[in-house]
């Protein structure tokens, strides 16, 4: 059993607790599931919601994604084997350092983007790939369902399905009907930036 460590308890954040918790019931996968963020409340809310639906305790927490030292006491005093990154791209390289710092693997569902720049690359995050090697460590990047998702999906069609592949268009299968006037497929915030 890993134990993991959720830091965002937004919209996904609060998918990935219940699907962790959900695993942690029927497969034994993880041990201690915690859900960090900056609003103790929100995670409060999403525990809360866990035990109901599936009877799992899961520890919550405050923490400042932005502050290294603070994500690392956090760390230290959880110890997670795995930490899964659900809080904003800008604060993927915070979350990074920590990782490195404290030894543990690490996942997110978005890659990088500067604080003031709406602008996303990988090249940030792979520059740390040495760091993570050379500390034993995994960091898997982009995990979401648009790139990450979408990549396997493809991937798995190329080797087992065709012949080769030229272009890949992905639609967004959000232009459904939903009654709302606005929905992103993403934090709202970054979507708008």
């Amino acid at each position: 059993m890993a134990d993991i460590l959720i830091i965002g308890a937004g919209g996904v954040g609060s998918v990935v607790a219940h699907k962790c918790a959900q695993a942690a019931r029927e497969t034994g996968v993880f041990g201690r599931i915690t859900l960090a963020s900056r609003t103790l409340s929100r995670c409060e809310s999403v525990a809360a919601s866990v035990r109901e639906r599936f009877g799992v305790e899961i520890a919550t927490a405050r923490v400042d994604a932005d502050d290294v030292p603070a994500l690392c006491a956090l760390m230290r005093e959880v110890r997670p084997e795995i930490v899964c990154n659900i809080a904003l791209p800008y604060q993927d390289l915070h979350i990074m350092d920590a990782c490195l710092e404290c030894g543990a693997h690490y996942l997110d569902t978005a890659n990088y983007e500067p604080p003031d720049t709406a602008r996303f690359e990988y090249k940030w995050q792979w520059a740390y790939r040495e760091r993570f090697r050379e500390a034993g460590l995994t960091a898997l990047l982009g995990s979401g369902f648009d790139p990450g998702v979408t990549n396997v999906f493809a991937a798995w069609a190329l080797k087992h399905e065709l012949d080769e592949v030229h272009v890949l268009d992905i639609i967004d299968c959000n232009a459904g009907s939903h009654g709302q006037a606005f929905a992103t497929n993403f934090n709202p915030e970054i979507n708008i930036r």
